[in-house]
């Protein structure tokens, strides 16, 4: 006979933008991607700590559009998916 007690403990692996929905706000964590590729977001105003809103989603939902600072980009799944955010509760507004 065999007993299972152990807990597992599971880990939710980090939200990132692609995550979000329409409409969603989350303030960005880290860009997990290459140096010159974050550093060129980082200008843009991607920056960690800033707040960010799905502003529109592009034809199939590829590309969304971002809003960060009163600015809006434009960014692939591909790259969204590499920057994690800490999601804002409805709560919070």
């Amino acid at each position: 006979m065999i007993f299972n007690f152990i807990k597992r403990i599971h880990r939710k692996s980090p939200a990132t933008l692609a995550d979000l929905q329409v409409g969603e706000r989350a303030v960005l964590g880290e860009l997990e991607m290459e140096p010159a590729t974050a550093e060129h977001l980082m200008n843009l105003g991607l920056i960690p700590g800033v707040e960010v809103m799905v502003a529109h989603s592009g034809p199939g939902g590829d590309p969304r559009i971002y809003r960060v600072e009163g600015t809006e980009l434009a960014l692939r799944g591909e790259l969204s998916r590499c920057i994690t955010v800490e999601p804002q509760s409805a709560a919070a507004d």
